[in-house]
């Protein structure tokens, strides 16, 4: 867990999911800008900006767009890339030039860490895809609801991959 959290406030949540899709369209849909367009956010929101640095120490920045509009921006860096494998990044709030911002620039509630880290680990299991997400740092009063956005954004990615 980042050193600025405490477990107290925060919390890890692990999403195990297995997808109707073969390991390099799922690997594709998390490492190229106009595959995670599909379906980056939760269904209620797009991802109309992507871009992707795709190596260790290189960055991602993304935006979701509700329905009123506003965009929300989050950016982070890859830390470790196991090729088809594994991939660890930070994840953090952001403005759209990329500069990092506390969750309340966008009025959300919670205790937030700054940066956060996302763990995704794949495995391709007859011609399917199974993936396990770890989500470190999370505000307690809001992991479940994270952890619904992530299946949310899962959902769109099954479907729109294919």
């Amino acid at each position: 867990m980042p050193e600025n959290l405490t477990a107290e406030k925060h919390k890890t949540i692990t999403i195990k999911r297995t997808f109707n899709l073969p390991l390099s369209a799922v690997w594709k849909a998390w490492t190229e800008p106009e595959s995670m367009k599909k379906w980056w956010g939760p269904k209620e929101y797009t991802c109309p900006d992507c871009s992707i640095d795709f190596r260790v120490g290189g960055k991602f920045l993304a935006s979701m767009q509700g329905a009123d509009g506003q965009k929300i921006w989050s950016t982070g860096t890859y830390k470790e890339i196991v090729p088809l494998k594994k991939i660890v990044n930070t994840d953090s709030f952001a403005d759209s030039t990329g500069t990092i911002v506390p969750a309340s620039y966008y009025k959300m509630s919670g205790d937030w860490g700054l940066e956060l880290l996302v763990t995704t680990e794949f495995e391709e299991v007859d011609g399917k895809t199974n993936i396990s997400l770890q989500h470190a740092g999370l505000p307690v009063e809001l992991s479940d609801e994270c952890m619904q956005g992530w299946q949310s954004s899962f959902d769109k990615l099954e479907s729109n991959m294919k």
